[in-house]
């Protein structure tokens, strides 16, 4: 009998403790990635935002920008960059502003996952920074 309170206690914490988890690997990856120019709390002054020609993006005002409907896929693609997105502007590797984080993580895993493991790897790592801002956005 307590094993089996045990049990269901773990399986009811587990859920928890995994959504813990992707926030963490998220605000991990946004101190990394996206801290220097989008700043602590993401309203676009970091430390670099100085030092840009285009002040970055207040990532926590994208759901309210976009009639209080957060466009994960958007945000996403504007991340990963490896597809233009017209209306974000230039990326850095072409003159643009906004790093293609998706060929600089394609770079950073390089083989470590295999053949066809790395794609998954680099988009796991875009998708986690994607919930990360879903989660700062202000009402």
């Amino acid at each position: 009998m307590v094993l089996g309170i045990l049990a269901i206690g773990a399986i009811c914490l587990a859920p928890q403790v995994g959504l813990a988890e992707e926030e963490l690997i998220g605000s991990d990856e946004y101190m990394i990635s996206c801290l220097a120019c989008h700043g602590v709390g993401g309203k676009g002054n970091g430390p670099m935002a100085e030092y840009l020609t285009v002040d970055p993006t207040d990532l926590t005002m994208i759901t309210r920008e976009n009639d209080n409907v957060f466009p994960l896929l958007e945000v996403f693609m504007v991340i990963d960059g490896r597809s233009v997105i017209g209306a974000h502007g230039v990326r850095q590797t072409e003159g643009w502003e906004m790093p293609v984080w998706g060929t600089r993580y394609s770079d950073d895993i390089g083989n470590k996952y295999g053949p066809y493991g790395g794609e998954q790897a680099v988009r796991a790592r875009i998708l986690e920074l994607v919930y990360y801002i879903q989660s700062i956005q202000e009402q």
